[in-house]
């Protein structure tokens, strides 16, 4: 029987001996802690915890100034009644409660009644709630609005007072009674609008880029020669000998073979430079490296021995790729061609192998749009096919407390990151867990760590990898989530994509305002994008103009025509400046060449003044909205159209299709008119090109 405190108006609703988890299943053998235990509520194998979680992590810790016995009460009480919403004194009582009861909200909910007692005791009100009014609690809102919290903390908070005063009732002890905030949300009250952005950042672009090509090197390049060297020295040790018998035969018949070469520390180590590598040599002869010191520095035979090979190394055999043999070459930033990495031996293989999975996990959470608690989750052979494509499945954690099981569509990159993280880890089940141990709780990985240190590996062997530098920016998992979202809305048809790939239920992709801000475009990517795409315009627009004065035909209707004449003026500038090529992409870059490149067609409107654009005949144009509809686009009708002819064969294809329906006679009626007048348009397109040829 728990001790009665003064405070107390009746005594609790549960017993010190009743569980804290209630109607759930459970894990195998699960030591569920309860009402009872003051200190610390443990529920590592009680709950499943989410693989990106510590065990640290799924503990309630009833510390600091919840170890005072009424906050002490308090705080378990109000977690009892979350943690057990179906309790049959709660439904007795008809108290409704509707707040979050896994066990991180849990701890952040405690987290909240331990910083309400701290600001109770710092500003000097009364120091237990049984002497508070709700002017108190609204009080305690406006001291950390006035603390410069974020909005978002400060919804947390209302949310768990907003929620104390729902359990009033069926607490032992007194808190003020009645909703501080009636009739409004905890957003309401902390001012969150729906429309307001998302303050997650993107990836910067400088930051992205590197970091994606050096990830995406060490999967596809580099990957091979670690794992070759990892079975390699996993089939040296299993048939090493645990004794000495025989080592100096074997060792003088080890040398004489001249293929074999004495294995170095690569100049990376902390040896000095051509140091013998004595335990992996030890290895090479088939012996156990862990348990035979063959070689220490002693008088007697071990002296021999390293007199013996020291030799052949001063003869020029001795190598610092022992473990693996040559490795892939690089090109480097200076224009020197050479191995990758200086030398891989057991010592920097773990290394390398903890790099593989967290360049996989770059991967991974940078194009696949799955959240860190998603991607922890991961099991080996998780990559099927899903509706024909490649997928990987695992666990929605955010939202949920059943743990349903979700298909992510991924490319074919995604499928090789995860098959080489799926081969250096060791857990007997996750992905993205350990390289170093097989113990099964040792599945957790801190996604932060493995973003940072990647970054490290990768600027640290800059000088032998060739690649670029990876800027130590501050990048998060849930960052690279809305660089992805961002970046697949600059293209079209990508919003239902978007949509379906965040798993947001929405009445149509980006309906809402949280996806909407997940899509929305970032300054330093819009100027990157700007940039690029100018690039790429450029490029494009250099090559028509090559075609075109080497006498090749760029384009048909009158769009094409306008830009031959330009194309003409700039080449009879550049005869007449007797310029070469160089003047000519001055002139290019300078020249106002209007060309938007398209699937079916090349706009050259001028997007500031788009005279003739027929795509704005009768058009409700959007708000914002510069230049041409390219959903209303007419190929065959607007003076601003080219007709490229790597166009052509598209229209070719489609006039025989809409042929095709129109001779069906089992088309409907109303599906036949549409394609007559699909195949009008197409023959118009095909009729102006055989007309300029």
């Amino acid at each position: 029987m728990s001790l009665v405190l003064p405070h107390q108006r009746r005594p609790s609703l549960f017993r010190d001996d009743e569980p804290v988890i209630q109607g759930r299943v459970l894990m195998h053998g699960a030591n569920v802690p309860r009402f009872g235990d003051t200190d610390t509520w443990d529920f590592n194998g009680v709950l499943k915890r989410p693989a990106n979680l510590t065990p640290g992590n799924w503990k309630v810790h009833f510390s600091q100034e919840l170890v005072h016995p009424y906050w002490n009460l308090l705080a378990r009480e109000f977690l009892m009644l979350l943690a057990n919403q179906r309790h049959m004194a709660v439904l007795s009582a008809g108290v409704a409660l509707d707040g979050p009861s896994d066990p991180r909200s849990l701890i952040h909910i405690a987290s909240h009644l331990r910083t309400t007692a701290r600001w109770a005791r710092e500003t000097g009100i009364s120091p237990y709630p049984d002497a508070w009014a709700v002017e108190d609690l609204q009080q305690r809102v406006k001291d950390m609005a006035l603390g410069e919290s974020s909005a978002h903390t400060i919804r947390s908070h209302v949310a768990t007072l907003k929620s104390l005063a729902a359990a009033e009732p069926l607490l032992s002890l007194p808190w003020p009674h009645g909703d501080p905030w009636p009739g409004r949300s905890a957003r309401q009250v902390a001012q969150v609008s729906t429309e307001q952005k998302l303050s997650t950042p993107a990836v910067p672009p400088e930051t992205w880029f590197p970091l994606v090509r050096s990830a995406w090197a060490y999967i596809h390049q580099f990957a091979p020669d670690v794992l070759r060297a990892d079975r390699r020295l996993r089939e040296l040790r299993a048939a090493a000998r645990r004794s000495m018998h025989g080592l100096d035969a074997r060792l003088e018949k080890w040398l004489a073979d001249g293929r074999n070469q004495i294995p170095l520390h690569s100049p990376a180590s902390h040896y000095g430079d051509f140091e013998v590598n004595w335990r992996m040599l030890t290895l090479l002869l088939g012996y156990d490296d862990t348990k035979i010191r063959a070689f220490d520095r002693l008088a007697g035979i071990r002296r021999k021995r390293r007199d013996l090979v020291l030799e052949v190394v001063a003869a020029g055999r001795a190598t610092t790729h022992g473990l693996t043999g040559e490795l892939v070459q690089v090109t480097r930033e200076d224009g020197s061609t050479g191995p990758w990495h200086p030398g891989i031996d057991p010592r920097t293989l773990v290394n390398l192998k903890t790099a593989l999975r967290d360049a996989a996990f770059v991967l991974v959470v940078g194009f696949s749009m799955m959240r860190d608690s998603e991607i922890h989750e991961i099991l080996r052979g998780s990559v099927v096919e899903h509706y024909n494509a490649p997928a990987v499945s695992s666990t929605k954690i955010k939202g949920t407390s059943s743990r349903p099981g979700k298909h992510w569509w991924i490319a074919d990159p995604i499928v090789e990151a995860l098959a080489v993280a799926e081969e250096v880890s060791l857990h007997p089940e996750r992905v993205f867990a350990s390289v170093h141990s097989t113990r099964q709780d040792d599945g957790t990985g801190d996604s932060v760590d493995m973003l940072a240190s990647f970054v490290r590996v990768v600027n640290a062997g800059r000088s032998w990898s060739g690649l670029d530098e990876i800027p130590t920016t501050y990048i998060r998992p849930h960052m690279f989530r809305k660089t992805m979202a961002m970046l697949t809305d600059q293209f079209p048809g990508s919003e239902i994509a978007t949509g379906i790939q965040l798993k947001h239920m929405a009445a149509r992709a980006l309906a809402n305002a949280t996806t909407r801000s997940y899509a929305a475009s970032d300054d330093n990517w819009a100027k990157y994008l700007e940039d690029a795409l100018d690039n790429v315009k450029f490029r494009k627009i250099k090559d028509l103009y090559q075609q075109h004065t080497a006498g090749e035909e760029i384009g048909f209707g009158p769009g094409a025509e306008r830009v031959k004449d330009a194309f003409d003026q700039i080449a009879e500038t550049v005869k007449a400046r007797i310029g070469d090529a160089r003047t000519a992409d001055t002139l290019l870059r300078t020249t106002r060449i209007h060309i938007r490149f398209g699937m079916l067609n090349n706009c050259t409107a001028d997007h500031t003044n788009p005279v003739g654009a027929v795509c704005l005949e009768n058009a409700i144009i959007p708000d914002g909205h510069i230049g041409p509809l390219d959903w209303r686009c007419r190929p065959d009708r607007c003076a601003n159209s080219m007709i490229g002819p790597e166009h052509l064969p598209i229209y070719d294809s489609h006039q025989r299709k809409q042929l095709e329906i129109i001779n069906n006679p089992v088309i409907p009626t109303v599906r036949r008119d549409l394609a007559e007048r699909e195949l009008d348009i197409a023959r118009n397109v095909l009729a102006m090109a055989e007309e300029a040829q």
